[in-house]
């Protein structure tokens, strides 16, 4: 694989990393609380596990981000996400 190819292929793998862990904090509730905790644990073991197989197997970045970006898609946001008030007249 040319350097250039797989350069890019390691730059979409930390962006498919980065995504499936970027979700937004949770509103106040505790279930909503628990719920983010819960989806951080899931996606963060989809990482970790896809990521040890690929380093095992196929050394194939691509591969890899495609598995870590199919397989967060089934642990998708269920909570009310945290929304900041407006301060001072913000947001009107």
């Amino acid at each position: 694989m040319k350097e250039s190819t797989l350069r890019a292929g390691y730059a979409d793998l930390l962006a498919a990393v980065a995504d499936a862990l970027d979700v937004p904090l949770p509103s106040l509730a505790a279930a909503d609380e628990d719920a983010y905790r819960q989806l951080l644990e899931h996606r963060a073991g989809i990482v970790r596990s896809t990521v040890q197989a690929n380093l095992k197997h196929s050394r194939d970045p691509w591969l890899a981000a495609s598995q870590i970006r199919e397989r967060s898609a089934g642990y998708p946001i269920t909570y009310t996400p945290f929304k900041r008030l407006p301060v001072n007249g913000e947001g009107r």
